[in-house]
């Protein structure tokens, strides 16, 4: 299950596990405007202008794939025998007569006391900030390591390079990535950086869960313009997708 806030200038889709728990968060932003020619909301009041549910990505997803050679589609709120999201979708037709299929998707509307539940997720200060290497080239480094460990160790510093790592009893197994660049630093913007002023040689470490961290990356269906790994030792991997109509973060938390 995902949680999808509703406000009057964008869409927010959100897996809540708790990161203290071990669970992977996610967090997505998308502007309405880039999605949506016409865009009405009514919240519970004029303050608290915003709607939240909860829903079935899957059941969204299989609904949305039989728009893709639509005319329109329309998406409402409406209560049936229970709290819905219902997809009109109509498709082209041969004749003068409009063919639209309906899909009602089950949805839970989340309280108004609950909602600061669902907040984006706090971002520790992190150590190092570098521009991750292709996704699927990291992919596959992954699914050759993962039948040898379950344990990741990341390393990255300043300087633009990168190590992934695993190591037993019988085998230590690392793959280096060079020249991957730096995102500036920029004051206000990245607020939660302290590394700016450590040795760009130094090797800031991480372990996680190599398992959560092919979830990641089997779920990507996003082409990232640019995909940002921040590195907070100890403690986790925040990882930020941008992309044009886009953002998405992931919170992993580390293994101790």
């Amino acid at each position: 299950m995902c949680t999808l806030r509703l406000t009057k200038e964008k869409l927010f889709f959100m897996l809540t596990d708790k990161v203290a728990n071990g669970g992977v968060s996610m967090w997505s932003e998308l502007l309405q405007e880039n999605f949506f020619d016409e865009f009405q909301i009514e919240g519970i009041s004029l303050e608290y202008n915003e709607i939240y549910l909860e829903l079935a990505p899957e059941n969204l997803s299989r609904a949305l794939k039989t728009a893709h050679n639509a005319k329109s589609v329309k998406i409402k709120l409406t209560k049936k025998h229970c709290p819905c999201i219902t997809i009109a979708v109509e498709l082209p037709s041969l004749s003068s007569i409009s063919r639209v299929v309906t899909h009602d998707i089950p949805v839970e509307l989340i309280s108004r006391r609950l909602w600061n539940d669902f907040r984006e997720p706090s971002v520790p200060d992190f150590d190092v900030s570098i521009y991750l290497p292709p996704l699927k080239t990291v992919k596959n480094v992954l699914d050759r390591m993962r039948n040898l460990c379950h344990v990741l160790v990341l390393e990255a510093n300043m300087n633009g390079e990168m190590n992934l790592k695993i190591d037993t009893d019988l085998v230590s197994v690392s793959t280096h990535f060079r020249d991957l660049g730096n995102p500036p630093f920029r004051e206000g913007t990245s607020r939660h950086f302290q590394g700016q002023d450590q040795d760009p040689e130094s090797l800031t470490e991480v372990k996680v869960d190599i398992r959560k961290f092919q979830q990641f990356l089997a779920g990507q269906q996003v082409n990232p313009d640019k995909a940002i790994c921040n590195i907070a030792s100890k403690r986790m991997i925040h990882i930020i997708l941008l992309h044009e109509d886009v953002s998405l973060q992931y919170f992993i938390p580390a293994i101790l």
